[in-house]
């Protein structure tokens, strides 16, 4: 704290201010390394999140177009047409608005009576 510092010489203090310059630049380097570390391995988490986030939105596009291509299936087979599909894409979500109709019966084939 400087108080029993008045019977010391000129030597004496420069000598003592080095010490502290000396120590000072060694907490620093310390306090340094500490932080490149941390910001290494903050780095490291930062890399690891951004990849899991693309591999999960790779993830949520294909189920997208899955869900997409089954919709178009469900109501393009079994004789029911369909009289609209709308898809109307956001980035958080689908919206899908669907109405069925009654089967065409020309679709279907009926055997001949009395053949059997």
């Amino acid at each position: 704290m400087g108080e029993q510092l008045n019977g010391l010489s000129v030597n004496e203090l420069n000598n003592l201010e080095n010490q502290l310059e000396i120590s000072l630049r060694g907490v620093r380097m310390k306090k340094e390394q500490m932080l490149t570390h941390e910001i290494q391995e903050l780095s490291q988490k930062r890399n690891l999140i951004h990849l899991e986030n693309v591999e999960l939105s790779r993830k949520v596009q294909r189920i997208h177009q899955e869900n997409v291509e089954l919709y178009k299936k469900a109501y393009t087979t079994n004789g029911f047409a369909h009289r609209e599909l709308v898809v109307a894409d956001d980035e958080s979500h689908t919206q899908i608005r669907l109405q069925l109709s009654q089967p065409d019966h020309s679709d279907y084939e009926t055997p001949p009576r009395g053949s059997e």
